[in-house]
């Protein structure tokens, strides 16, 4: 392949670099001890300095290299000057040197979607729970998820002092999944994870008609699909509109390209398209493998009160 790399291998090289520069952000708001935390729409939908610090960071950074490119970031925020060291210039050259699949060969700037979760888990970062906490940049094309990058600022945390913190894993369907070890529950097993500050009657429901072994409850729907790829969780299931498309955008392209699968609790694709609406109202259910298994298991309660969209 001669000439300069694809575009959409260019823009992942970028986002990786985005994203750890973000992840960088998330960390020095921490250790500054001043979060900024206000409250969105209520105590469980919070926003903090990190947040906003990272998306300007991170849309800024993007949108300079990328002019054309559709960027959808969580945070509403007033459009103002960006401070040049929230910029973030370098690109990954491992990525770079990757052969993009063909499929993806010839897409062109504008034809791309990034969905940006600056901060995925702010409620578990302000309370502490820093390896919830994760960096969401994800790329649609056509209305699929492509490509994605989740970064960990707090990885190894638990370590101490003086810890290598944070990693980021990347992957693209046709290229690969890198940055992480694939690992699967037990075949035997049936581990359920879902929301810890979400839940109600409803996901509660869903959750036991899966007849799981084990229920793990965490925050972060970035962090819940690194449990399915790290054999810490054979599924994610969320009966409830609270998750969005930039929380599952990037984590949908990694866990396709190990295999699993992402969908509503009806078993259809969500859609990633530049206008679709930001809530995914039909829920989330999300595995690694068997996933008829558990559409089968979800109670017709939960279908009728989650429509498709």
């Amino acid at each position: 392949m001669s000439g300069s790399p694809a575009v959409v291998i260019r823009l992942m090289a970028s986002a990786y670099a985005v994203a750890e520069k973000a992840g960088a952000i998330v960390r020095k708001v921490l250790h500054s001890g001043e979060l900024g935390i206000v409250e969105k729409t209520g105590a469980n939908d919070l926003q903090t300095l990190a947040d906003r610090l990272a998306q300007q960071s991170i849309c800024a950074s993007l949108s300079r290299r990328f002019p054309k490119l559709t960027i959808i970031g969580e945070e509403e925020l007033p459009s103002e000057e960006v401070q040049e060291d929230l910029i973030e210039n370098g690109q990954s050259e491992e990525i770079l040197q990757k052969t993009c699949p063909l499929e993806y060969r010839d897409l062109k700037e504008e034809e791309l979607v990034v969905w940006v979760d600056p901060l995925d888990g702010t409620k578990e970062y302000t309370e502490g729970l820093l390896d919830n906490v994760t960096v969401l940049i994800g790329i649609a094309y056509g209305g699929r998820a492509i490509a994605g990058v989740i970064n960990q600022p707090f990885y190894n945390y638990q370590l101490g002092v003086g810890a290598q913190l944070g990693r980021t894993m990347w992957g693209m369907p046709g290229l690969g999944a890198f940055g992480f070890q694939l690992q699967e529950v037990p075949g035997d097993r049936r581990i359920v994870t879902t929301t810890r500050s979400h839940s109600n009657k409803l996901v509660t429901d869903c959750v036991d008609a899966m007849e799981p072994h084990e229920v793990v409850r965490v925050g972060g729907a970035g962090n819940k699909i690194i449990q399915l790829i790290e054999g810490k969780a054979s599924a994610y299931v969320f009966a409830s509109p609270g998750c969005k498309k930039w929380d599952t955008c990037a984590p949908e392209a990694i866990l396709q390209t190990v295999g699993g699968k992402l969908t509503d609790m009806h078993g259809n694709a969500y859609r990633y398209d530049a206008n679709v609406k930001h809530m995914n109202s039909a829920g989330v259910l999300a595995t690694l493998r068997n996933h008829e298994y558990y559409i089968s298991r979800v109670p017709q309660a939960v279908l009728q009160a989650l429509k498709s969209d």
